[in-house]
């Protein structure tokens, strides 16, 4: 995929929905500790970063891999593990199971990819994972976030569909959603990022067919821009960033969907022009998808109740006040209740509404 990242020859391969399983892989890295779950499919090996603290909540990031890849795989191409303990995130690559042509697969939506209807219920599985997790470690509730690539696009939006509850953003690069509305229904808000190349040709920027058709890059953004109760109004006013190390300068178009949203809610397209379906990925890719995810957690729970006393009044109100305006850390602002980022307005009214 990139040289940046080691793994020269195998960047070129492209095969039908990424076959990587002539890519190397490199080794393991050292980490701070590791547990394994296994929930009849064998161990999955979750990563532990240095900072965990039993007594503090601890973000979780699970990346989904694409059809015939496997999560080792993924990892060498995508690389958040080195990142991990400096986000101080937990940090898993579970393995789907085999379809009768040996290509691990997700059961992720009816396009992508269980094309030989063997209805595996992984969105169940990888539930049960998140679950089993929690059990043994002290996970945040606001910050579990899905990643996955092609197959592990399809499957992240199903995740967001099935379990909006606990997943608080997913990342999908050449993934897509449920093209009927009607197959997906989110009981509450989730931040998505859709990153997608204009000029792949196995999962088409504007929608195609597999074992059923799929929307294109923007109509899945905007129909998540629609679940979370945002303006269909894209703001493409930010400035361009690199993704693709083979396309020179700043090619990716950044688009936004952020206007009006329920809270915990938002939308973004990272348009990758002259992208294809392997972007040859900089190095600087793991960083900020993980930048964005730490940006979207699901809202505070407490609606106003900033000092822990049962009741939101006048003490509340004095703290958000105080907190007026742009939040030094998105991911540590207690008073920013809507989780723009920015304590204002919209705060004021969430606290006011729920005052007593």
């Amino acid at each position: 995929m990139t040289a940046n990242r080691g793994i020269s020859g195998c960047r070129a391969v492209v095969c039908v929905l990424v076959l990587w399983s002539l890519c190397p892989v490199p080794a393991a890295i050292a980490g701070a500790g590791k547990i394994f779950i296994d929930l009849g499919r064998g161990p999955v090996l979750v990563r532990v970063p240095a900072s965990y603290d039993p007594e503090t909540p601890t973000p979780l990031v699970m990346l989904l891999h694409g059809y015939g890849a496997t999560g080792r795989t993924q990892e060498a191409y995508m690389q958040f593990a080195p990142i991990a303990d400096e986000f101080g995130y937990i940090y898993l690559h579970p393995e789907g199971l085999e379809d009768p042509l040996g290509n691990q697969y997700w059961n992720g939506t009816d396009a992508c990819c269980d094309f030989f209807g063997g209805m595996t219920d992984d969105s169940g599985y990888l539930r049960a994972l998140i679950e089993a997790i929690r059990q043994k470690l002290n996970v945040d509730d606001r910050r579990v976030y899905i990643v996955g690539h092609s197959n592990g696009g399809f499957m992240s939006y199903r995740m967001a569909c099935d379990h909006s509850d606990i997943v608080a953003a997913i990342v999908s690069l050449a993934g897509a959603t449920f093209l009927d509305t009607r197959d997906c229904s989110p009981t509450e808000p989730v931040h998505v990022l859709q990153i997608h190349g204009t000029l792949d040709t196995t999962i088409f920027y504007g929608g195609g067919c597999l074992a059923n058709c799929y929307p294109g890059a923007v109509q899945t953004v905007e129909t998540w821009a629609g679940y979370d109760g945002c303006a269909i109004v894209g703001d493409d006013s930010s400035k361009p960033i690199d993704i693709d190390a083979r396309i020179p300068g700043n090619e990716t178009v950044i688009t936004i969907y952020d206007t009006d949203c329920a809270p915990g809610g938002s939308a973004q397209l990272w348009t990758i022009v002259g992208g294809g379906h392997i972007p040859n990925l900089t190095d600087d890719f793991s960083r900020q998808v993980v930048e964005f995810l730490y940006a979207h957690p699901k809202p505070n729970q407490t609606d106003g109740d900033l000092d822990g006393d049962g009741t939101v009044g006048v003490k509340d109100l004095l703290i958000l006040l105080g907190s007026w305006g742009p939040c030094d850390d998105c991911a540590d602002c207690p008073a920013d209740l809507d989780d723009d980022c920015t304590v204002g307005v919209k705060d004021l009214l969430i606290l006011l509404g729920n005052w007593g």
